[in-house]
């Protein structure tokens, strides 16, 4: 087999913005999703039967079905109701959705974790309930739970590539099109791969950069 990663090297710029409209899909979806999962958990913990059953539904439909049929079901379905979204679009709500599903079921853990007696002395302060939540409940409850919420994150980085099948414009889409110019498979592959570890690592670090200026505190 001869190798040529001179047909890749020749198509560099187009990998780059590639990547780049990657980078823009998981901070996009990423963002969604943290707000999705903090709502989520607010109204779970708001006592309200109904919002609660809603979010239960939610997170059960979303974690038990494909994230490509979501997708495609936000892309090809809702149209038929009248919601037209383009691909860039679609796959930012369809990310965060999916990712938030995931998200709300991490931060009610740590949420959860967090001793009963600071809820306690918050309304003993005359703390409102949302007040409580957002002052002394949810920022432990995150710290607690970073590692696992950075995680799901990456892997929500990983999916961006399954957006290419509404023909979003992120790495593989690009990747698809310099394959199907050259028919050099191999070498087209292999270097989004490295590309795709790289811009792991790269968000992995940027985590690591959040807990170390955000979350690091004392404990006692």
């Amino acid at each position: 087999m001869n190798l040529d990663f001179g047909v890749v090297w020749a198509r560099w710029p187009e990998l780059l913005m590639g990547l780049g409209g990657t980078l823009f899909l998981a901070l996009s979806g990423m963002v969604l999703a943290l707000m999705i999962g903090v709502l989520g958990v607010a109204v779970r913990r708001s006592g309200n039967r109904i919002g609660s059953a809603l979010v239960i539904a939610f997170v059960e439909l979303i974690r038990n079905t494909p994230f490509l049929v979501q997708i495609f079901f936000i892309f090809f379905a809702l149209p038929l109701a009248g919601v037209r979204l383009n691909p860039t679009v679609t796959a930012i709500i369809a990310l965060g959705v999916n990712g938030g599903a995931y998200a709300i079921e991490i931060i009610r853990g740590g949420v959860e974790s967090i001793p009963k007696g600071q809820t306690e002395a918050g309304l003993a302060l005359g703390l409102r309930p949302g007040e409580i939540f957002r002052r002394i409940i949810l920022k432990p409850a995150l710290r607690a739970v970073f590692p696992s919420l950075s995680s799901q994150f990456i892997l929500l980085t990983l999916t961006t590539s399954i957006a290419t099948s509404i023909s979003a414009y992120e790495l593989t889409s690009v990747a698809q099109r310099i394959d199907g110019d050259t028919f050099r498979s191999f070498e087209v592959y292999f270097t989004i791969t490295a590309m795709y570890l790289a811009l792991s690592w790269f968000i992995m670090s940027l985590f690591a950069v959040i807990t170390r200026t955000v979350f690091t505190y004392p404990t006692r």
